[in-house]
């Protein structure tokens, strides 16, 4: 293979936030449900929070600042503590001889309760969590680093994640490949991306 490392995003790549969405922000949807203080519909903004960090949804569905803040509040505690499962091609990744970075943004105590659950320490040579209570950083940056730390040139890495305008994007301005993991196969049809929804299919990439 030619690329000597692989960065991996976290939520909806390595598992499906859906399997364990309804139990994990079950009082948060209680908060906003019981606030009301949010615009557009609640279905939607339900899906979203699944998928894009908390502080963009409540920004996207303008939450009152008292409902936001509260909401933050409450999910800088939030944990998962119950079994989780990677999807079933994940195996492959665990297998790849090459460097392995796992880059993912959320609330640090959430995010590590997710690892620990996956058992995903053992997997990866450095694991970055970026917390945007706590830190400005974003994944471009976590990425930069990687690159200067390890000595790569962008040609030897590949990011891979569920994310078209989170990771994709900040890999894609460092010129760095990137594969879209799309479970549901959403985007196929968009001939710019390298689309894959079995980790099996990363090898023509590598």
């Amino acid at each position: 293979m030619k690329k000597k490392a692989i960065i991996v995003d976290l939520d909806n790549t390595i598992y499906l936030v859906s399997s364990i969405g309804d139990k994990l922000f079950k009082a948060l949807f209680e908060l906003i449900i019981e606030s009301g203080d949010y615009k557009g519909d609640f279905n939607k903004l339900r899906s979203e929070i699944m998928r894009t960090p908390f502080q963009k949804v409540a920004d996207a569905f303008s939450f009152g600042a008292g409902l936001k803040a509260a909401g933050i509040k409450l999910l800088e505690e939030t944990t998962y503590d119950d079994a989780m499962e990677p999807v079933e091609s994940y195996k492959y990744i665990r297998e790849l001889p090459c460097k392995k970075f796992l880059v993912t943004t959320g609330f640090t105590k959430m995010q590590n309760s997710k690892i620990t659950q996956l058992n995903l320490e053992k997997d990866f040579d450095r694991i970055f969590v970026i917390d945007p209570g706590l830190t400005t950083l974003t994944k471009k940056d976590i990425f930069e680093k990687i690159l200067t730390d390890y000595g790569y040139k962008a040609e030897d890495v590949l990011v891979v994640g569920d994310d078209i305008n989170s990771e994709i994007k900040a890999a894609q301005d460092l010129g760095i490949d990137t594969v879209l993991y799309d479970f549901n196969l959403e985007h196929t049809e968009n001939k710019e991306l390298n689309v894959i929804n079995d980790f099996r299919e990363l090898e023509r990439y590598l």
